[in-house]
């Protein structure tokens, strides 16, 4: 696996001007709800994606990210490795050019095959980090972990 992405690249993904949430949980206490929470508190204009759209969150939903209207400029994805090929084959179509491919404590979005397809089809990923550890404002425990995880991490 290749080395995390660094903040700067993390930061210029938050620099986007509408996010495509991909993989939201229907669980209210699911990590990806946590997400979810932290980027509308700070002003993000997200967007959730879903084959069937959760209820309530007062979030704009769409099936697909190409069927986002006006248009996502990045997305996070925190789906499964049996969706992230599907789901970044719809971003490419949907020329959305910055992803991020959140791994978690378990298999997520991030895989070798999926940091491929992005580097084939000149999307830039985020990958090997949490997303609370770039957010403005993030507390003191998710400057720590990046903290950590970022040094003792190798560069290529």
């Amino acid at each position: 696996m290749e080395a995390p992405s660094t903040l700067d690249q993390a930061r210029r993904f938050l620099g986007a001007k509408r996010i495509a949430l991909v993989g939201l949980s229907r669980n209210p206490k699911d990590f990806s709800r946590g997400v979810l929470r932290a980027l509308v508190e700070r002003g993000y204009d997200v967007v959730g994606v879903h084959p069937s759209p959760p209820e309530g969150d007062g979030l704009r939903w769409f099936t697909r990210v190409q069927d986002v209207s006006p248009p996502a400029d990045a997305a996070l994805l925190l789906t499964s490795p049996g969706q992230t090929e599907r789901v970044l084959r719809d971003c490419a179509a949907a020329g959305v050019r910055r992803v991020w491919l959140h791994r978690g404590t378990g298999a997520g979005a991030e895989s070798p095959q999926a940091l491929a397809f992005c580097k084939e089809h000149g999307i830039e990923a985020v990958h090997g980090l949490c997303p609370f550890m770039a957010l403005p404002g993030a507390g003191l425990g998710h400057r720590v972990h990046a903290f950590f995880r970022l040094r003792k991490a190798p560069r290529s």
